[in-house]
């Protein structure tokens, strides 16, 4: 899909008045950016949509950058952040057009940035590790093949959805810190609500 594309689908979906995946932070996002993260920190938010990620970071006192392909969600999103009162530096840009700098971040946080298909999502690896610091975490949240039986939310192509195995092989370069599947009830706005087949992963750059 090319970017003029991408931007068209997404911002026909996030041309609403109410935040499509709600208001609130993503929960595996919140218990290991507690666990993990400190205020300072600078934090890259992958593809952050209409920012509920990003500006609860923010408000944690980290320093957050963040990108994505719909210009609506990011109007959006910078509302968020001033209703809020917190500063994020945003840009419209998808994975490959960002500026991936190198040892940049903290943390790189992806919240279902399962829009990536099979050499996107290597690409998106690699670019992680690159613009990652010396031992910053990679926060990764995502939905697993089962999802496609529950229906409530994700990508319909199983290529796009993770695995275990997928992931650990992916991660090659990083120190994997956490990673479960598991199941679980979300309530993330009117696109995220239901029973939900999840993978999480922390995983730390080798020094």
């Amino acid at each position: 899909m090319s970017f003029a594309d991408a931007t068209q689908f997404w911002n026909e979906r996030f041309d609403k008045e109410e935040f499509i995946f709600g208001k609130e932070p993503n929960e595996f996002l919140v218990q290991k950016a507690s666990q993990y993260l400190k205020p300072n920190n600078s934090v890259l938010c992958i593809a952050d949509g209409e920012g509920r990620n990003g500006v609860w970071l923010a408000k944690q006192g980290m320093r957050v950058t963040g990108f994505d392909v719909s210009d609506i969600a990011l109007a959006k999103a910078r509302h968020f952040a001033n209703e809020n009162q917190v500063g994020i530096q945003y840009s419209l840009c998808d994975t490959d057009g960002f500026d991936w700098q190198a040892n940049a971040y903290d943390a790189v946080v992806g919240i279902f940035i399962q829009f990536a298909n099979p050499e996107m999502r290597a690409r998106i690896f690699k670019q992680v590790h690159q613009t990652l610091k010396p031992c910053g975490l990679f926060i990764l949240q995502g939905y697993t093949p089962k999802q496609l039986e529950y229906k409530t939310g994700g990508p319909s192509l199983i290529e796009h959805l993770y695995t275990e195995e997928m992931i650990r092989e992916l991660s090659q370069g990083f120190e994997i810190l956490d990673l479960e599947c598991y199941e679980k009830e979300l309530s993330e706005g009117a696109r995220h609500t239901g029973m939900s087949a999840l993978l999480g992963m922390v995983a730390k750059k080798s020094s």
